[in-house]
């Protein structure tokens, strides 16, 4: 479904390819007549949205250093989006994890903020000591968020409908921010990761994504160490070397693969290991797709995509690393996962469609335009609902 309305996207920044990158390359779809905004816009990369539409950067780009490097730019986003200067449109789309919901549209235009997440960083101390790489910048990064706090919450109150990825950002979005969201799940490209049932699942298991701290992937490591079981790593990040350090003779990293390669490797995996707490995972609904079980912590987006005992497997959390590795490990010492169908995991798998998300979006910015209060009784099923149990409808924000 293709819309003709003129819509101005407001995204974070374009300095590494992500799960955020890949909702707004859905929003130029289902846009196209749209332009483009984020401060910082990395011309060695290539996005779908910087393709398909007109766009803009602000002044900082000059003094972006390529390479996703833009930490040293960090204290001078807000105000970057704050002085943007947008065009006139017919509604204003946010997409949200940091300093978007900052930029003032012109009076009178609608705005949809979707969101990823409130800034853990900003909120949430346990992810800033996580997350920084040492006690000097971890302090510089913990005064920073304390400053930014009640601007962050003000700038929240000021869209008319926040639409939140997940049900945990949903409820994020309600202890920090104080307002209700809809829950639309980011677009997941599931028919490239089709069941191919010429191809024999393998005894090894797959842990994919971004090496980086938070997403706890020397867990994953620790624990095929200690079980003795295969695992094979795709993917990159400051985190890798701590990995390798911690990997026993049956872990492999692989590094960088093709979304081909990527795709038969979920086909070809007794299941993905996912160790880390998003604020959705695009990568387990793609391992999901390809009818490979998911092994993960009951928390955070995991809890709206895999279902226990029916898609995977899901662990209870606790913040003791050591424990969270013999969970893992006993997890994946387990035999019952494989006894999981992939036709099942797949079906449930295809309710993340592209197709449902651009239907989602449509019916939400369409009833903003035409004023209407969103009731979700009669819409798409468990793509969309209220972060209220108490509510079917959310009001419009006119302030």
């Amino acid at each position: 479904m293709v819309s003709k309305l003129r819509a101005t996207i407001v995204h974070e920044r374009f300095t590494e390819p992500g799960g955020s990158e890949k909702v707004v390359d859905a929003f130029a779809t289902l846009w196209p007549n749209s332009t483009l905004f984020a401060p910082l816009i990395d011309p060695a990369l290539t996005f779908d949205a910087l393709k398909r539409l007109p766009h803009q950067d602000s002044w900082l780009q000059s003094l972006y250093r390529g390479q996703g490097r833009y930490s040293h730019l960090l204290p001078m986003l807000p105000a970057a989006m704050k002085r943007a200067r947008l065009p006139w449109a017919d509604v204003v789309i946010i997409s949200h994890h940091a300093f978007a919901n900052r930029v003032r549209p012109p009076a009178r235009i609608p705005v949809v903020s979707y969101v990823h997440t409130p800034a853990r960083w900003i909120w949430d101390s346990s992810f800033r000591k996580a997350d920084a790489p040492g006690p000097l910048p971890f302090a510089a990064l913990e005064a920073f968020a304390v400053s930014q706090r009640r601007a962050d919450r003000a700038a929240a109150q000021r869209p008319d409908i926040l639409v939140a990825n997940s049900t945990e950002v949903a409820r994020r979005i309600r202890r920090w921010w104080g307002r209700d969201s809809i829950v639309v799940h980011p677009p997941v490209a599931v028919h490239r990761f089709a069941v191919d049932s010429r191809i024999k699942r393998e005894d090894f298991f797959l842990l994919a994504g971004r090496l980086v701290p938070y997403k706890k992937p020397e867990i994953a490591v620790a624990a095929a160490t200690r079980a003795g079981v295969p695992l094979v790593v795709v993917g990159d990040g400051r985190a890798r070397e701590r990995c390798e350090k911690i990997a026993g003779p049956k872990v492999k990293f692989l590094g960088s693969v093709s979304d081909q390669e990527l795709a038969n490797l979920y086909r070809r995996c007794k299941a993905l290991v996912f160790p880390g707490v998003e604020d959705f995972g695009i990568v387990p609904v793609e391992a999901q797709a390809a009818g490979a079980p998911v092994i993960a912590l009951d928390a955070g987006g995991v809890k709206d995509t895999v279902i226990q005992h029916m898609t995977g497997t899901l662990l209870a959390n606790t913040a003791n690393s050591e424990e969270l590795i013999s969970r893992f490990a006993k997890a994946m010492g387990d035999v019952t996962h494989s006894e999981l169908s992939p036709r099942d995991i797949a079906a449930h798998a295809a309710q993340f469609s592209e197709r449902n998300f651009a239907d989602s979006m449509n019916r939400i910015v369409n009833g903003l335009l035409d004023e209407e209060v969103i009731d979700l009784r009669d819409g798409s099923g468990s793509a969309v609902s209220t972060s209220s149990t108490s509510s079917t409808s959310i009001e419009l924000n006119r302030q």
